[in-house]
């Protein structure tokens, strides 16, 4: 009988631009982030941000990354037009996955590789933000998507309110949808494939609420981890 092969090891790179309150997340969502995927041994987890050389994401560093997890809020700007062509030619051409979160929908490597799909006006735009910090409930839309593997409906005590239409190309699957307290829906996981790589953007999650340190989102980020990361 052959030995099973042995399990890829998934090279996992955790960037923020730290604009986040140390008082809710003491080492940036990134750190929060990283410290969960951690425990799990088959992921190579390190940190960057946008201070580091080359903003942290130069192509060396990126030859060695399967997996770029984004967290942008208050500096989209400030990231360098070559720190977004290098972002897209990695996934394109080399097959990384690419896994931007909440405020991360208007992050510009994300912006880019969608309209690298379709172009689309104002992508990545939601229709209005509401920050009331009221519930949401997390439902799984497609419980047969690898990143919904063990997840069950789950609440967000406190969070940002984003509202539809989101302008971004149709996804291949809609992972997870949310509803607010209000009764209205939006989609809060949503998954694509562009040229070699995968995307996966993941609306839940807020700076000014631990949201990160949530057992089922670090859940749906290490499943994403993996379905972006593992060969396909």
């Amino acid at each position: 009988m052959l030995a099973a092969a042995p399990r890829k090891t998934i090279r996992v790179l955790c960037w923020s631009e730290l604009s986040e309150p140390a008082a809710v997340y003491p080492h940036g969502i990134n750190g929060a982030i990283a410290e969960a995927l951690k425990k799990d041994s088959s992921l190579s987890v390190k940190t960057a941000t946008i201070t580091d050389p080359d903003q942290g994401v130069s192509d060396a560093v990126l030859d060695e990354t399967d997996v770029l997890i984004w967290f942008g809020h208050r500096k989209h700007a400030d990231v360098m037009p070559e720190t977004i062509a290098r972002i897209v030619k990695h996934i394109k051409e080399k097959g990384m996955g690419y896994l931007p979160v909440h405020s991360s929908h208007f992050a510009l490597p994300f912006k880019a590789i969608l309209n690298e799909i379709q172009q689309t006006k104002d992508v990545g735009a939601w229709r209005n933000y509401i920050n009331d910090g009221k519930p949401l409930e997390i439902i799984v839309a497609d419980p047969n998507h690898p990143i919904a593997k063990g997840v069950k409906n789950f609440t967000v005590p406190k969070t940002e309110r984003y509202e539809e239409p989101f302008q971004v190309p149709g996804p291949e699957s809609t992972v997870f949808n949310g509803t607010y307290s209000d009764g209205t829906h939006a989609r809060q996981g949503l998954a694509w494939t562009v040229g070699k790589g995968r995307v996966f953007y993941w609306r839940t999650g807020h700076e000014e609420y631990p949201i990160f340190f949530m057992p089922e989102v670090q859940k749906v980020i290490d499943n994403a981890v993996h379905w972006l990361g593992e060969d396909h």
